[in-house]
């Protein structure tokens, strides 16, 4: 399987620059975000992928839709694979919002309000990344699907500590390798 974490948000440019948490709810792509999910579904045509999985945030739905629309491949909305709710933009956007926004995906199975309320602690983040994996690995095919998610999901499963649209191979074991970085910007 491929983790990759979702292209530069709205969010990562203000708080890179300044460390503050600029109130952005569940922001969406820049335009460099969605260059950089460009480049990166360029790579995982490589990879033999055959399904993706996405958290239902906006950015990792955009970067979804790129690297789906590139490989021709299906998306699966998979909210275990969100990011900690750490930030005001680890609030969602309501399930019937994001149904209308990506009519052809489906999100029935996601309560309307699916992100947690609480911050997770990393051992939450953990716990979940452990769930996701035992239970992926009972998928056949599992090493032809690209999880699009975030940068603590990433590092609560791997330990990496990634930058935008980084993709990691993780195998059984638990072993991760890199297999995509873009420039640092």
């Amino acid at each position: 399987m491929i983790l990759l974490r979702h292209g530069e948000s709205e969010f990562n440019v203000i708080f890179s620059r300044t460390r503050v948490d600029p109130g952005i709810e569940d922001p969406s792509l820049t335009e460099l975000g969605r260059q950089q999910a460009q480049a990166a579904a360029d790579v995982l045509r490589n990879h033999d992928i055959r399904r993706i999985l996405a958290s239902p945030y906006s950015r990792t739905l955009q970067t979804a839709e790129i690297v789906a629309r590139t490989l021709g491949v299906p998306v699966d909305i998979e909210p275990r694979v969100r990011e900690h709710k750490h930030f005001i933009c680890d609030t969602g956007t309501p399930t019937s919002q994001l149904a209308a926004n990506w009519p052809d995906w489906r999100f029935d199975a996601l309560a309307e309000q699916w992100w947690p309320e609480d911050s997770e602690t990393d051992e939450d983040v953990r716990s979940r990344a452990g769930d996701f994996l035992a239970d992926i690995e009972q998928i056949s095919e599992w090493r032809h699907v690209a999880a699009i998610t975030h940068w603590g999901f990433i590092r609560g499963m791997t330990g990496l500590r990634v930058i935008n649209c980084t993709a990691v191979r993780i195998d059984a074991s638990g072993g991760a390798v890199v297999v995509h970085s873009p420039l640092p910007c």
